[in-house]
């Protein structure tokens, strides 16, 4: 019997050029996770997975974005990836409920420092580890799944990129994704812990690297439970198989123009649109009720969070932090925004609140409506597709002045420029300007 994750991997090997709208899809997001990872290199967890990281991978061939020095391809995804995840910046998709970028574009490029493929290559090897990604996901039941955290298949969606991209048999591919799916990380706290603000996040940077790993040990004869996507009651065979090779779940992807939970967007477009049309100030709030999904009550939702982490998952605090400081603030969030008294002041008068017809709609979307009052009235407005979404895109002059925005202040300006123009490059077939500018020094 053929498993799902033979035939999976049955597809990645025989994957060709992708068709246009897939190969432009796939250069933009690269482009936005690029900006994510120059958002996030400072961080501290940036920090903390860069000292890590030389201890217990050493010296190696794969280039740690922006900062001159070179790690074993594990190490460097590792590394890139806790970089682009840091500040919730980083691209998504919906029918996944999680972000395939973070994991699969880091892991394609520090495989690329040891493997000969060019630049077609790199693109369909990325499409083809958000296509198995997006489907091992969306596969779940995931109005019932404990957690959507991307750490779980993140590693099996770039596995399946990086065979790719090693053009390693089928049958390694298919063990990879079995590897990378048994020993993914579990993120067993994530229901439940009352400390959402935490370093670990969905695991990302653990699924980015494991993926590598799962490729190389099932390249020399490491095996895995080669049927572990066969089970009817935890992956619907359908969503995993149906349209396989018909269609390019990357060009669903969504965009972030706010470094936060994308389940906090809608509430933010909301409230941002109200203040806009109105002439609100923040000081004419008397209070903000939001309507949502069920999902966004397990988040945090910490009033005055302690860390930026916990700021990413609360809604009320982006709410008040958009309504004082307005969008620029979230294009990320900084760490002097969590000692603003004014916009914890206006979390404080945010309620949650769950309403079935929302609730429905998740995880397919993620609206929100928003009620304003002030001492005069009450003004509502609803929004079910956030800025970003595939129905209400960014596009790519919106990832541009996202990158700008991003690396005026963090890039020296030669720098800027030449990541600039490689993106360029890789629009038109060239991969090569692009990991050249990402191996040098940001300084």
């Amino acid at each position: 019997m053929t498993t799902i994750a033979e035939r999976l991997a049955a597809f990645a090997s025989q994957a060709a050029e992708l068709p246009d709208p897939a190969r432009l899809g796939t250069v933009k997001c690269v482009f936005d996770l690029m900006t994510a990872a120059v958002a996030g290199y400072a961080t501290p967890n940036a920090l903390a997975a860069r000292e890590v990281a030389r201890e217990a991978w050493g010296a190696g061939p794969a280039a740690v974005w922006l900062g001159a020095e070179r790690l074993p391809p594990p190490g460097a995804a590792f590394v890139n990836a806790a970089a682009a995840c840091s500040l919730d910046l980083d691209d998504g998709h919906r029918a996944a409920a999680g972000h395939p970028g973070a994991a699969v574009i880091p892991a394609v490029f520090a495989a690329l420092d040891t493997t000969a493929a060019d630049t077609g290559r790199a693109l369909t090897a990325i499409a083809v580890g958000y296509e198995i990604g997006v489907r091992i996901s969306s596969a779940r039941d995931l109005k019932n799944v404990p957690t959507t955290n991307t750490g779980l298949w993140g590693g099996q969606a770039a596995a399946a990129a990086v065979g790719v991209l090693r053009n390693l048999p089928p049958e390694q591919i298919a063990q990879a994704i079995a590897i990378a799916g048994q020993t993914a990380p579990g993120q067993s706290a994530t229901a439940y812990t009352r400390f959402r603000g935490n370093s670990v996040k969905e695991g990302i940077p653990w699924a980015a690297a494991n993926g590598l790993l799962a490729c190389s040990l099932a390249a020399n004869g490491f095996t895995g439970p080669i049927d572990i996507l066969d089970e009817p009651r935890s992956f619907a065979p359908g969503t995993l198989l149906d349209g396989l090779g018909t269609q390019w779940h990357i060009t669903g992807t969504y965009f972030k123009p706010y470094s936060c939970c994308r389940w906090n967007h809608a509430p933010i477009d909301a409230l941002l649109g109200l203040m806009e049309q109105h002439a609100l100030r923040a000081e004419d709030i008397v209070a903000i009720d939001v309507d949502t999904f069920g999902r966004a009550l397990t988040l945090g939702n910490e009033v005055a969070p302690a860390t930026l982490e916990g700021a990413q998952y609360s809604i009320p605090f982006c709410l008040g932090v958009a309504a004082t400081r307005g969008a620029p603030a979230l294009l990320p969030l900084r760490e002097d925004s969590l000692a603003d008294r004014a916009a914890i002041e206006l979390s404080s008068k945010v309620t949650l609140s769950v309403v079935p017809e929302y609730d429905a709609m998740f995880p397919a979307a993620v609206p929100g409506r928003v009620r304003v009052r002030t001492a005069a009235k009450t003004l509502e407005h609803a929004v079910l597709a956030p800025k970003g979404e595939p129905s209400n895109p960014m596009e790519w002059d919106d990832i541009d002045a996202k990158f700008h925005a991003i690396a005026r202040g963090r890039l020296a300006s030669g720098v800027r420029q030449r990541l600039r123009h490689a993106i360029d490059a890789l629009r038109d077939g060239k991969i090569a300007p692009l990991r050249s500018a990402l191996a040098a020094n940001a300084a």
